[in-house]
């Protein structure tokens, strides 16, 4: 039985798929105008972590997550311009040559990080036709109207708006979450269709005259095409609740006539500092910039597993350097049980198997589930463990099977080396009971260990 926190009800859930057996689950992906940044990649670990959950769950998981390359602008006024536009100009490229760019280094970002590339990741230059179907079923329908300068949803014919928020219609009519356009009914009525200048970069032909689709009926559109009129979960990040998402329901429900999402779960912020994230203070780092300072990319997903999705997570060098330290010693932890002979009992195994499942089932928490991990490596080495541990990788991604430590080349008996380096893992997890155990068993047979930052060396006595 697996639980989620659903931002839709406020409250913890039992999930019920809409199929038994199989998983529908769209996920806002990225604006392909710059490099995705680690805070903007926590919200797909989270989405990843989801994933693995389901499966190990036992389900068939669907999972669709687009990429807007076009429609997203810098105001949620409606105003200003695309961000691809922008970026185009800036930049003097085609804004498509940017998105395939931008694109293809967000895949392998995620691929570095072990997050699994979705089932269908469609475009929104690609699905033009399915969202001008949309804004014109609902102009039909009396949800939107005509202006001169597109196409807008009319909030005040949804009574439901701000259920995902909890905002109040009322006080947004009043005051003002976004700036005034004098073509809108209402300020927060928002574009389904914008007219395009003559030189913006981007533009259709359509009912309502050349131009683009808003950024929210995009999801709305692919969302329905690729998983169903109604699908289980939806997800993104929490600055997606009060507008993105509150009007992918508005749209959707009103299009449709009745709820499209069962599940509506989100990812808290990454601070840096203990602050925001902003290019200014020279803070956005990137996949890049970890490994440029020495961290592999499954170092930033062990730390990110140390933190609940629902929680906000602070990065700091000193935090991910800490957690950098702590992955290395669980790998070797794991890699000394996997080079034992012995064997565990049985119940002690269902017993942390339980454990983790319970962890993990319970709103996707892996602080806990990993803290499993860690004391059952605490068990006197056995391979049972480590062939447990491969299991909780299934969730966890960080690659056990693949750790390797490292390679010594000496000229000694495999016995000795099988020792030798077994005494390197005990040294790695501060055992000095165990190291010094090991290192006189050596020496009974005429071999002295010479210790290195990276290793060791044999010299024959």
């Amino acid at each position: 039985m697996i639980k989620f926190f659903n931002t839709l009800t406020r409250k913890k859930e039992t999930f019920v798929p809409v199929k038994d057996g199989h998983v529908s689950m769209y996920s806002c992906g990225p604006t392909v105008y710059k490099p995705a940044h680690i805070g903007n990649l926590r919200a797909y670990l989270f989405m990843d972590l989801l994933r693995r959950v389901l499966e190990y769950g036992g389900y068939k998981v669907k999972s669709v997550m687009n990429i807007t390359d076009v429609g997203h602008l810098v105001s949620d006024a409606d105003d200003g311009e695309d961000k691809m536009s922008k970026s185009a100009k800036e930049q003097q490229k085609d804004p498509l040559d940017i998105a395939r760019e931008i694109t293809n280094r967000f895949f392998a970002d995620c691929a570095s990080l072990n997050i699994k590339r979705p089932t269908v990741a469609p475009c929104a230059t690609d699905n033009i036709k399915e969202m001008q179907q949309i804004v014109a079923d609902l102009i039909e329908k009396g949800y939107a109207y005509v202006t001169d300068d597109g196409v807008y949803f009319d909030v005040a014919n949804f009574p439901q708006y701000g259920k995902l928020s909890g905002i109040k219609l009322d006080e947004q009519k009043h005051g003002a979450r976004v700036e005034v356009n004098e073509n809108k009914r209402n300020p927060i009525d928002f574009a389904l269709w914008k007219v395009a200048q003559p030189n913006h970069l981007q533009q259709w032909d359509s009912p309502w005259g050349r131009g683009f689709p808003g950024w929210h009926i995009e999801c709305t559109a692919m969302g329905v095409k690729y998983l169903g009129e109604r699908f289980d979960i939806h997800t993104g990040g929490v600055d997606h609740i009060p507008i993105h998402h509150e009007n992918e329901i508005a749209q959707g429900e009103s299009w449709l006539g009745h709820e499209v999402v069962n599940y509506w779960l989100h990812c808290e912020f990454l601070l840096i500092d203990g602050g925001k994230m902003s290019k200014s203070l020279g803070n956005e780092y990137t996949v890049k910039d970890l490994v440029d300072r020495g961290f592999a990319p499954l170092d930033y997903r062990y730390f990110s597993l140390n933190t609940s999705y629902s929680q906000k997570m602070n990065f700091t060098w000193e935090g991910i350097s800490a957690a950098a330290k702590a992955h290395e010693r669980l790998k070797n932890g794991l890699y000394a049980h996997k080079i034992s002979n012995a064997s565990t009992d049985e119940k002690v195994l269902e017993k942390y198997k339980a454990d983790f499942d319970k962890a993990i089932f319970d709103d996707l928490n892996a602080p806990l589930a990993l803290g499993v991990l860690w004391t059952m490596l605490k068990e006197s080495k056995s391979k049972d463990i480590y062939n447990l541990a491969l299991e909780m990788d299934k969730v966890l991604g960080l690659d056990f099977d693949k750790y390797q430590p490292p390679v010594v080349k000496v000229e000694a008996p495999q016995e000795v080396l099988e020792l030798a380096q077994e005494r390197f893992v005990a040294r790695q997890n501060k055992d000095w009971a165990k190291s010094d155990q090991l290192r006189d068993q050596l020496a009974s047979l005429g071999w002295v260990v010479k210790d290195k930052r990276d290793g060791f060396d044999l010299e024959k006595i």
